[in-house]
């Protein structure tokens, strides 16, 4: 009887808010978090973000140049082929039409007539002196005669348009060809970065290289912290960019790249770092970003190259192996050991925490200081009091001879 009435009761479960249904309990959250990290840049330096909702799209055609040039190559090359195949199309089909207009196409077997174009006899003809025009070829067998006005302005206009569409196309496959975004591939930065102590100091530190022997000119490095934060006023600000000092007040951010070098960021009272300790990192949400730009010294174009660190990519007690070696009359760099690190002793305390303890180790000195200034003031002290007990007494006995000779004299004077 009691199974039947339980069988027959249905529980209902208390229907949850769309939020808590949707949001996983916060140890999966923590877990997924670990695992997969939305990164802002990736890691060979491509830009996360994507542009949704953009109405102004006229913009892009204003500037229709570096439109073509950002294309990637299969629509570049579609747009290229298309292109030129219009235009000898519509010049092809132009001057179709006016042998059309003109006769010249039921005049095609009698000698006594003059065309406007010799030996075109059809829209096939017409489209093959459309290339022969534009691309200045002229194989002699179909030429333009002098009885025609309105071909020889035609033959003026497809000369201009086919050099302005020559100029453009071609200097637009050019800059693609040569971009600099090619060099900045073999401009490389070590998988992780590092935290750990140089002269004394807690600091971040990674590595960066260049592959070729063509060196980067006016090279310079910077990074910024991408973090979310929200102000005093309560205003949240997704993605916060904060600068990281990695030596501009210093000039050390100008770089001489010719072999790899290891990137220094001093965590400082100034430092978005100054609060974080080790075990802080881990549970930490940001990424670092870093940006190595300068001029390819072939071209004179602009390179940059980008990577990230996220706070799993931070490594926290390591220092970045030497790969740097003193051979017979050069230097070899072993780019096998670029990005590997070796664990070296770091305190797990943020930089304020290690600069309290630090200030805190000072104070017994301070106080001993002070207590040996305070003896030598009671020294003194006393020493001038007793300077000051011996002035009276040194007084009275000045005095007392000096009674005893006034009192000698007084009774010389009465015997006499």
């Amino acid at each position: 009887m009691e199974q039947d009435v339980e069988s027959s009761a249905i529980v209902r479960q208390p229907k949850l808010p769309k939020q808590a249904r949707e949001d996983p309990p916060k140890q999966l959250a923590e877990m997924d978090r670990a695992k997969k990290i939305q990164r802002y840049v990736q890691k060979d330096g491509k830009c996360n973000v994507h542009h949704g909702n953009v109405r102004e799209t006229y913009r892009y055609l204003t500037d229709i140049f570096t439109t073509l040039v950002d294309l990637k190559w299969r629509f570049n090359l579609f747009i290229f082929v298309l292109v030129y195949t219009v235009t000898w199309l519509f010049f092809g089909f132009m001057w179709w039409l006016i042998a059309y207009l003109r006769g010249d196409l039921d005049h095609i077997e009698e000698d006594a007539w003059t065309p406007c174009v010799n030996n075109l006899n059809g829209f096939v003809s017409a489209f093959l002196f459309s290339i022969e025009t534009e691309t200045t070829i002229g194989y002699g067998y179909r030429v333009i005669t002098d009885k025609c006005p309105e071909g020889i302005l035609l033959l003026l206009i497809q000369s201009v348009l086919g050099s302005i569409v020559n100029a453009f196309m071609v200097g637009c496959m050019f800059v693609k060809i040569s971009q600099p975004k090619k060099r900045a591939e073999t401009l490389v930065f070590s998988t992780n970065a590092v935290i750990s102590m140089r002269d004394g100091r807690l600091c971040l530190m990674f590595r960066v290289g260049d592959l070729r022997n063509s060196h980067i000119v006016e090279a310079s490095i910077r990074a910024k912290l991408i973090k979310s934060k929200q102000t005093k006023e309560g205003e949240f600000i997704p993605l916060n960019q904060t600068d990281i000092n990695v030596g501009y007040s210093t000039g050390d951010d100008r770089l001489f790249l010719v072999s790899p070098l290891i990137i220094c960021h001093e965590i400082n009272e100034k430092s978005p770092f100054w609060d974080i300790s080790q075990a802080h990192l881990a549970k930490e949400e940001l990424e670092i970003v870093v940006i190595l730009e300068g001029m390819v010294e072939a071209t004179g174009m602009t390179c940059q190259a980008r990577s990230s660190y996220v706070s799993s990519e931070i490594k926290w007690g390591y220092r970045f192996t030497p790969v740097l070696t003193l051979e017979d009359g050069f230097y070899e760099v072993d780019y096998n050991s670029f990005h590997d690190v070796y664990e070296t002793n770091t305190p797990p305390y943020s930089a304020k925490e290690l600069a309290d303890i630090a200030s805190r180790s000072r104070l017994p000195l301070t106080w001993s200081m002070g207590s040996k200034l305070s003896q030598q003031g009671l020294a003194e002290s006393e020493q001038e009091a007793q300077e000051t007990k011996t002035e009276p007494e040194a007084q009275t006995k000045s005095q007392q001879p000096e009674r005893n000779g006034d009192i000698a004299n007084a009774e010389s004077e009465s015997k006499v």
